[in-house]
This record gives C-alpha cells, sequence and structure tokens, in this order.
C-alpha cells in the first residue's frame, strides 16, 4: 500500500464542512488547514470562528488563518507543511499560481455547479434562479483563471420545485464530499484524467446583492418563483405596500389568465396570498412583514390585515 497523502485544505464556511469531514474519514493525512480569520457576528458582535475551523480544532489538526496569503511568508509556511496536494472548498480568496502549484499533484477545488455551467461565487443561487432543473458538484484541477481549470469529477443531482438556495446548498456540501473522497481515491492511483473545460458552455454566477430582491411582477409566476427560491435565505424577495415591505418565501405557481394589474393582491387566507403576475399567479405560503419574523401566511393574518385589492410595488 502506497504512503498516505499529505493534504492541506483551505475553507472557511459550512459549505466547506463535509469536504473536511471526507478527507478526515480518508486515509490521507490532512497536515493542516487554512481557513479565514474569526469575524464578529450577531447584535453582540461577538468574535466566532468559521465552521471549518471548529471542526479542525475538534480533530487536533494545525490551523492557519492568515490574513494576507500573497506574501513569502504564508507560502513557505505552506511549503514547510511537504504537502502532496491542496485541496480547496469555499476557502473565498484568490489563490496565486506559485501556490497553486506546489505540491506535486497540484490543488483540487470543490465547486458547487457542474463546470463550465455557473463560474463564480454565486453557483448555487443562480442555477435556481435560472430555472435549472438539474445541477452538482465538480472537483477541478486549479488553475490562475476563476474555475477555469480542468474538470476532475462530476456528480450531479436534481432541483425540484421545492429547493431554494438555502436547501441546495446543503445538498451540494454533502455531495462535495461523497465527490471528494472518490476523487482523491481515483488521482491517488492515477485513473482520473483532467477534462479541459469548454468555455463556449460557461455562464458567470455573480455574487448576489439586495437590490435583486425587487421583485418585477410584470415577469411570469414562473420567473418570480425561481427568483425568490434562488434568493432565499440571503437576500430575500420582497415588494412593498404603502411603503411597508412585505420578504416572500415558499412560492407556488397557481396557472390562470390574469385579470388584475400585476402585484395585485388577490387573496390572504391559510393558503397563502395569491399575487398577480405577468403570466398566471403566484401564491406566498410564508411571509415577512417589515419588523416582523418570518411566518406561514395564516399566522400573519391572525396578526394584521392584508390589503386585497392593492399593488405591490
Amino acid at each position: 500500500m502506497s504512503d498516505p497523502l499529505r493534504i492541506v485544505f483551505m475553507g472557511t464556511p459550512d459549505f466547506a464542512v463535509p469536504s473536511l469531514h471526507a478527507l478526515l474519514d480518508c486515509p490521507e493525512q490532512v497536515v493542516g488547514v487554512v481557513c479565514q480569520p474569526d469575524r464578529k457576528q450577531g447584535r453582540g458582535k461577538k468574535l466566532c470562528p468559521p465552521p471549518v475551523k471548529v471542526l479542525a480544532e475538534q480533530a487536533g489538526i494545525p490551523i492557519l488563518q492568515p490574513t494576507c496569503i500573497c506574501d513569502d511568508a504564508f507560502l513557505n509556511t505552506i511549503s514547510a507543511l511537504e504537502p502532496d496536494l491542496i485541496v480547496v472548498t469555499a476557502y473565498g480568496r484568490i489563490l496565486q499560481s506559485r501556490l497553486l502549484h506546489l505540491p506535486r499533484f497540484g490543488t483540487i477545488n470543490v465547486h458547487g455547479s457542474l463546470l463550465p455551467k455557473y463560474r463564480g461565487a454565486a453557483p448555487i443561487q443562480w442555477a435556481i434562479i435560472n430555472g435549472e432543473t438539474e445541477t452538482g458538484v465538480t472537483v477541478m484541477q486549479m488553475d490562475e483563471g476563476v474555475d477555469t481549470g480542468d474538470i476532475l469529477l462530476p456528480l450531479k443531482i436534481p432541483i425540484t420545485a421545492e429547493d431554494t438556495s438555502g436547501t441546495l446548498f446543503d445538498k451540494l456540501a454533502d455531495l462535495g464530499g461523497q465527490a471528494l473522497f472518490e476523487a482523491i481515491s481515483r488521482i491517488k492511483r492515477g485513473d482520473l484524467p483532467p477534462t479541459p473545460q469548454d468555455d463556449a458552455l460557461s455562464c458567470p454566477a455573480p455574487m448576489l446583492n439586495k437590490e435583486m430582491g425587487q421583485l418585477d411582477w410584470s415577469k411570469s409566476a414562473q420567473e418570480l418563483h425561481c427568483l425568490i427560491r434562488g434568493l432565499d435565505p440571503w437576500p430575500s424577495a420582497y415588494g412593498f405596500i404603502d411603503k411597508r415591505r412585505f420578504r416572500f418565501f415558499k412560492p407556488h405557481v397557481i396557472p390562470g389568465k390574469v385579470q388584475e394589474k400585476p402585484g395585485t393582491l388577490c387573496r390572504a387566507d391559510k393558503k397563502g396570498v395569491l399575487i398577480a403576475t405577468g403570466k398566471d399567479y403566484l401564491l406566498i405560503r410564508e411571509i415577512q412583514p417589515e419588523g416582523k419574523k418570518r411566518m406561514c401566511v395564516q399566522a400573519c393574518i391572525c396578526g394584521m390585515k392584508l390589503p386585497i385589492g392593492e399593488q405591490f410595488s
């Protein structure tokens, strides 16, 4: 049996945790974990460690949290660990070429889409927003571009009509761990040949912003259905009545010829709020009035009267 690979893992948020779990479960040796520095969170601005750091501490693995990864000091620190492979999952920073090529097997990345589709920071959200019916993860060989390296191993899953970016995030995180476990075994055996990406099939997945959440009710119910799910839980989709903001969750398309102006609140009952769109109707089953928590519509209408016939702007 060959010697275990020495692996340096680079990752930060919850999405990266199953990948680190997979490395800990395989016969290879994780010699170091690199994650971003602790951040202040919550109203109390308490300094909190990233999820990957928590797992690494539990496993007794040396942890690095550099503020700068571009200098010689960081490169020398990683070099001293003598890694055979660097694995990256949602680390959150761009890596320099000399770091990528430091290990003998280079650097591989677990990306939350079926590359070359959805290169960028928000691949999971954009897959839902654009109405895709399947997605997956891709283990790729990293190069100097943004998610442009050769494909090593893709794994697919369907996107359901109820999936949000939050639920899909969890599914793909677990799938990423599975893909990584298989990919490393095959890299070590030498039977995972790289496949260059077809740039003509690529599409970007840029970061989201809060302004994306304001709904244009002239669009079809299906388009709004995808957008609301893709922006759940952040930044979330919203509309206004009388300058009061309402955030929308759990949408469902109701086919029908629309007589009302787009954005009109047609009905509010225990099933949800029914809103006219440019094509068909949209039933919203969870809502968050400004200043209140997210709740089912039945709970909302027990506490406040929704103005039937008014339009969401």
